[in-house]
């Protein structure tokens, strides 16, 4: 019987040592990317784009600009969440497919498309940034649950450069990085965390 995800969100850690030889399939990380892109977005205008890294030889050079993490090589596969800060080019995908699924009618998709036009492209890119982290942070940490619960381990890394990312993977001007997860088979035990006091962080009104 499956985990509950309650389960699931207490037993989730961020491994670092990962089995060098366990490998998984493209078709399932597949899966669960598609997964983790059910998470919400701003507008529904789901502001993310991914590079799964498999091959050893780009992992490589992959681990130098990650500042020679390990796990980088060692994990089954690396995926780069970047986020879309040219999102409002999504519109018309987004709606037209959402009418053609029966969604919502002619008179609510014009409605929606007016509004993302009256209002994403117009917005300054530090505020379409903000919005895109935001959104892609959401289905990373979906990606990750979803991992956990098929039984892999995963580890989100902040600490990489960023510059040297978009310029050595060739990424366009309209992504930028926000985060790289590992992902593989737990080789060695995620050591324990704590946390403050819930009730030192809560305040209800």
């Amino acid at each position: 019987m499956s985990e509950t995800i309650s389960t699931v969100i207490k037993e989730r850690r961020s491994v670092r040592k990962y089995d060098p030889n366990f490998k998984i399939k493209k078709e399932e990380i597949l899966e669960m990317l598609k997964d983790a892109t059910l998470a919400p977005s701003t507008s529904n205008l789901q502001p993310w784009e991914f590079i799964v890294f498999l091959n050893p030889e780009e992992r490589k050079d992959l681990r130098a600009i990650a500042y020679n993490q390990e796990q980088i090589e060692t994990a089954s596969a690396v995926i780069a969440v970047l986020g879309d800060k040219e999102f409002h080019e999504n519109i018309d995908p987004v709606y037209d497919s959402m009418y053609e699924a029966g969604y919502i009618d002619s008179a609510s998709k014009e409605v929606l498309v007016g509004n993302a036009r009256k209002t994403y492209p117009y917005a300054p890119e530090e505020t379409r940034k903000n919005l895109a982290t935001f959104d892609s942070g959401l289905a990373a940490m979906q990606f990750m649950l979803n991992a956990k619960e098929r039984g892999y381990a995963t580890g989100p890394m902040g600490g990489f450069d960023k510059v040297k990312f978009s310029e050595r993977f060739n990424v366009s001007d309209r992504y930028f990085p926000i985060v790289l997860i590992t992902l593989g088979k737990l080789n060695a035990p995620a050591y324990q965390t704590t946390r403050l006091a819930i009730e030192d962080k809560v305040k209800f009104i």
